[in-house]
C-alpha cells in the first residue's frame, strides 16, 4: 500500500477519524475533493470535478477509497451479528466436501471436487470404462488444484482448460489479479511438468488434432478486445495467423463436437462470422464458413460433411439450416428448424445420430430432440410453471445421451442425462441443500403490464403462507442488457431471505432475450429506456398486487444492471427503500466517449455511438452519473472491485462522490471497494464470496426492517 501523502484533502482524514470515533458519535461520510475538469462534447462544456478519481496510481485516490471503506465499516458495525448469522446459514446449507457429475471426454471422465475448508474446487479425472462410465476403482489424477496454485495469492481464476486429443497435455490459463488477464500454461499429465507463461492476455485456446499444436487468441493491451489468433507448436515460438482489425469485433477459437474442424469466431452485437480449418491440418489456411455480412449472426457445427447453421438472416429468432461444406448457401440448404416469432433458438447441438435444439419461449427454456435416421422430433417437458434449464456438458460426438441442468426457484440444481433415442431421463445428481425442504416454498409467474401495453414476465418465490397484504419486504432483481436473459434459478443463500419473510422476484425486462431477440432489440440503442420503464412498471405491479410496499421494496442489479439501478433511482427514488448497485456502469458518457478504455468501441452497437449527436443526447438523458439531482434518494449501497476490468472502479467512485453532494434526507449512502485482488465478479474464493454476500444481504435486510 502506498503511504497517504500530507497533501490529501483534510476531509479524507476527517472521514477516517470519524469512522473510528466512539459509537455515540455518528461517523461523517467522506467528501471527495473537487478538481476542475471540463470536457467539450458536441460543442457543449461538461464539468466533472471528480474526474481525478480515474488516476488509479494516485495516493489521493487510494486514500479516498480507504476512507469510504472505513465509513462503510463504521456505519455497518451494528449489523455484524446479522452478517455472521447469514454467513453461518450459507455455509451450513452447503455440502462443502462434494463431487460434480463426471463428464466423459476421450478416454477419461473429468470432474471437480470440493473439500471443506478449501476455497477452490480441485479438477480431477479417472479413466473411462468401455461403456463410458468412470472407473471408480482407478486412482484419481489431479489436473488443477487452485488451492495450491493460489497459495499466497488474494485471487486466482481459471480462464479455461483444454486437454489434447491424446489425453496427455492440459492447456489452461490463470488470472491472479481479477482483471481478467489470463496467462497460458501447458501441463504434461504424464509427468506433471508445466510449461509456464507461454503467452499473456490469452482469451481462448484450442488444440489441433496432432496434440502438439495449440491455437490461442489474445487481447489488445489497451482495449482488452480479443483480436489476434496465434499458432503455437510446443517448443517453438508462436506464429500470428489472423488479426481482426474491425474494432467492434472480438474473436475466439473453438472446435466442432466431432473434433474434425477448428473454428475461429468473430462477433459483434449484430454480426458474426466463422473461419474453419481442418483440425488435422494446423498449418493450413483458415477459410470462411459463410462470408461476413453486416447484420447476420450465425453459429455452426459439423456432421458428416455438412455445416449445421443457426442463422438469424431474415429470422430474428434464428432458424437452423444444413448446408454442405464448401457450398454454404443458406438459400438452397435444407431447413432443419424453421423460424418462429414467439420462440428463440438458443442452441443446436449436433451428435452422430441425433441433434438437440434448445429453445426459449415466454422466458422458459425447452429442448427438442431430432432423430436423424427417422426425422422425428421429441420434446422434453418440465413439471414446474417457472424453472431454468440449460444444455449441459456433452462433449462426445458419439454420445447416446444429452446432459441437461435443471432447477427452479424452489428446486435445487439438478443434473440429468437424457437418452437421445427414447427421451428417458436419469437424475445424476441434485445439489444437496442441508436443512432445506422445497415443499415449504412456492414459485409462480406473474405478468406486469408496461406503460406501452407490453406484458413483462416476473418470476417470484416466497415461503408458503407469505401474506399478500403489503406487510412484507420484497427483493427485486433484474439485468436487462446485451440480450442476456435472467433464468429463474435456485440460490441456496436466498433461503435466508425467504425464511425471514422476504419474497424474491426477477423482472425479465426488455434488453435481455427472455422473450426472444426482439425483446433485446426493444431494450437497446434508442429504445434503452424501455429497460428502465419496464423495471419501474414491474415494481409498481408488485406493489399494486400487495406483494410489498415502496417502503419495503429492496432492489438489486450489477454491471449493466447497476446502470439500471442508477437510472430507476433517478427516475423514481420514491419507489424503493434500498438499492444494491454492484460494479455499476453508471458513468455512461465519460466511458462511451473514451475509445481508449477497455471494450468501449465494441459497446457502440449495444448502447449507441455517442460521437453521433442523436445517440449522445439520448444516452445523456439517462446516464445515472449525469442525471443526479437534489432529491431524497433511497438507501443505496454501491460495491465494486479496484481491479475490475469490465466496469472501472472509478465509475461507482465518481457516482458516490457526486451523489453525496446532492442527496437529501438521512438515508444511507455507502460505498465498498474491494482493494485486495478481486474482479468484476468479486472475490474468487467461495468462503470470501459468502462473506461478501452476507454483508450485502444484511445491509439490504436492515433497510427494510429485518435485523435478525
Amino acid at each position: 500500500m502506498q503511504p497517504i501523502p500530507s497533501a490529501v484533502v483534510a476531509s479524507l482524514a476527517l472521514a477516517v477519524s470519524a469512522a473510528m470515533t466512539p459509537a455515540q458519535e455518528a461517523p461523517q461520510p467522506p467528501v471527495a475533493k473537487r478538481v476542475p475538469h471540463v470536457q467539450e462534447w458536441h460543442g457543449a462544456k461538461f464539468e466533472d470535478p471528480w474526474f481525478w478519481l480515474r488516476e488509479k496510481d494516485s495516493p489521493d485516490v487510494r486514500a479516498y477509497l480507504e476512507a469510504e471503506n472505513a465509513y462503510t465499516k463504521a456505519m455497518t458495525a451494528a449489523q455484524k451479528p446479522l452478517e455472521e448469522a447469514l454467513y453461518q446459514e450459507f455455509v451450513g446449507r452447503v455440502q462443502q466436501t462434494d463431487l460434480s457429475v463426471p463428464t466423459r471426454r476421450g478416454g477419461y471422465c473429468y470432474y471437480n471436487r470440493t473439500v471443506e475448508g478449501l476455497q477452490y474446487p480441485i479438477s480431477c479425472r479417472k479413466p473411462a470404462k468401455a461403456d463410458g462410465a468412470m472407473d471408480e476403482a482407478a486412482p484419481e489424477q489431479v489436473l488443477l488444484d487452485l488451492n495450491e496454485l493460489g497459495k499466497g495469492l488474494a485471487y486466482i481464476g481459471v480462464g479455461g482448460a483444454e486437454v489434447s486429443d491424446d489425453d496427455q497435455l492440459l492447456a489452461y490459463s490463470t488470472d491472479t489479479t481479477g482483471f481478467r488477464q489470463y496467462t497460458l500454461q501447458v501441463k504434461d499429465l504424464r509427468t506433471g511438468a508445466v510449461q509456464k507463461d507461454l503467452a499473456e492476455r490469452v482469451t481462448s485456446f484450442e488444440w489441433a488434432a496432432d496434440g502438439k499444436t495449440l491455437f490461442f487468441a489474445t487481447e489488445d493491451a489497451v482495449t482488452k478486445r480479443s483480436d489476434t489468433l496465434w499458432r503455437l507448436e510446443l517448443g517453438k515460438a508462436p506464429v500470428q495467423v489472423h488479426k481482426e482489425t474491425d474494432e467492434v469485433f472480438a474473436i475466439g477459437v473453438s472446435r466442432t463436437r466431432d473434433r474434425k474442424w477448428l473454428l475461429l469466431g468473430a462477433g459483434s452485437t449484430d454480426t458474426a462470422d466463422w473461419l474453419a480449418l481442418p483440425a488435422d491440418a494446423p498449418t493450413g489456411a483458415w477459410q470462411p464458413v459463410i462470408a461476413r455480412q453486416k447484420g447476420h449472426r450465425y453459429r455452426v457445427d459439423h456432421r458428416e460433411g455438412s455445416w449445421y447453421v443457426a442463422s438469424d438472416l431474415g429470422a430474428v429468432n434464428f432458424r437452423v439450416v444444413q448446408v454442405p461444406v464448401g457450398k454454404p448457401d443458406l438459400a438452397t440448404g435444407k431447413e432443419i428448424v424453421a423460424h418462429r416469432t414467439d420462440t428463440q433458438i438458443e442452441g443446436f447441438d449436433v451428435f452422430a445420430t441425433h441433434a438437440v435444439v434448445t429453445e426459449k419461449k415466454e422466458a422458459l427454456t425447452r429442448f427438442r430432440v431430432l432423430d436423424f435416421a427417422t426425422g422425428a422430433w421429441r420434446e422434453l417437458a418440465f413439471p414446474e410453471p417457472v424453472y431454468a434449464a440449460f444444455a449441459g456438458a456433452t462433449p462426445e460426438f458419439t454420445s447416446t445421451t444429452f446432459r441437461i441442468g435443471y432447477q427452479s426457484m424452489v428446486t435445487p440444481s439438478s443434473v440429468f442425462d437424457v437418452a437421445l433415442a427414447t427421451g428417458e431421463r436419469t437424475l445424476r445428481k441434485q445439489t444437496v441443500v442441508k436443512g432445506y425442504d422445497a415443499t415449504k416454498y412456492k414459485s409462480e409467474r406473474l405478468w406486469a403490464t408496461a406503460r406501452d401495453g407490453v406484458k413483462v414476465p416476473i418470476s417470484l418465490v416466497y415461503k408458503d403462507g407469505h401474506p399478500r397484504d403489503g406487510s412484507k419486504p420484497l427483493w427485486l432483481y433484474a439485468y436487462g442488457s446485451y440480450g442476456y436473459g435472467m433464468p429463474a434459478t435456485f440460490d441456496g443463500n436466498r433461503v435466508s431471505l425467504l425464511d425471514r419473510g422476504v419474497a424474491f422476484a426477477i423482472a425479465h425486462i426488455r434488453g435481455g432475450d427472455d422473450m426472444g431477440q426482439q425483446w433485446h432489440k426493444d431494450g437497446m440503442l434508442m429504445k434503452k429506456k424501455n429497460t428502465f420503464f419496464d423495471f419501474i412498471d414491474c415494481a409498481e405491479h408488485l406493489i399494486a398486487e400487495k406483494w410489498t410496499t415502496a417502503a419495503k421494496l429492496a432492489i438489486e442489479g450489477g454491471s449493466a444492471g447497476g446502470l439500471l439501478m442508477g437510472a430507476v433511482t433517478n427516475l423514481r427514488p420514491d419507489l424503493f427503500a434500498a438499492v444494491h448497485s454492484a460494479v455499476p456502469f453508471v458513468d455512461v458518457m465519460n466511458t462511451m466517449m473514451d475509445a481508449s478504455l477497455p471494450l468501449t468501441v465494441g459497446e457502440y452497437l449495444e448502447w449507441g455511438n455517442p460521437n453521433e449527436k442523436p445517440a449522445f443526447d439520448y444516452m445523456l438523458s439517462y446516464s445515472p452519473y449525469d442525471n443526479l439531482t437534489a432529491k431524497a434518494y433511497p438507501a443505496i449501497l454501491v460495491t465494486t472491485s479496484f481491479n475490475d476490468s469490465q466496469v472501472m472502479y472509478w465509475e461507482p467512485a465518481k457516482y458516490v462522490a457526486r451523489l453525496r453532494t446532492v442527496k437529501q434526507g438521512d438515508k444511507e449512502l455507502l460505498f465498498r471497494c474491494k482493494l485486495e485482488a478481486a474482479g468484476h465478479g468479486g472475490a474468487s474464493g467461495r468462503y470470501d464470496r459468502w462473506r461478501d454476500t452476507a454483508f450485502e444481504m444484511a445491509w439490504m435486510l436492515r433497510q427494510v426492517g429485518v435485523t435478525q
